[in-house]
């Protein structure tokens, strides 16, 4: 079991959580239940996979939920570009964000590297 809030890799999930619903707050009031509410969805469960996964007895099962935490960040990603393909949000706004979630994705696949040995 690890103590997930001191986790490089949570605590920069946070951040591009935290991120994503101020940038998301920014959308169209018509895109709450469409976009917006997906966005944030796939931005809270890229943390959230990470410290449920923590919380699990083996590193097999945290494996698991970082695999989950993965397909999350990939999610965010894919509606991140398309809002901005479908002008709802500024390239300037996103550059930061899409930054620091690449960066999550990276730390995510050398930590799942980590529990493949």
């Amino acid at each position: 079991m690890h103590n997930f809030q001191n986790l490089k890799i949570w605590q920069k999930a946070m951040d591009v959580a935290e991120e994503t619903y101020l940038i998301s707050s920014e959308f169209p009031k018509e895109e709450k239940y469409g976009l917006i509410s997906q966005i944030r969805r796939s931005a809270v469960s890229i943390p959230s996979n990470i410290a449920e996964g923590a919380g699990r007895n083996t590193d097999g099962e945290f494996k698991n939920f970082l695999g989950i935490a993965s397909g999350s960040s990939n999610e965010l990603l894919t509606q991140l570009i398309l809002s901005h393909r479908l002008n709802l949000i500024a390239e300037e706004k996103i550059t930061t964000l899409l930054k620091d979630l690449i960066e999550v994705q990276k730390m995510n696949y050398t930590l799942i590297k980590k529990f493949t040995k």
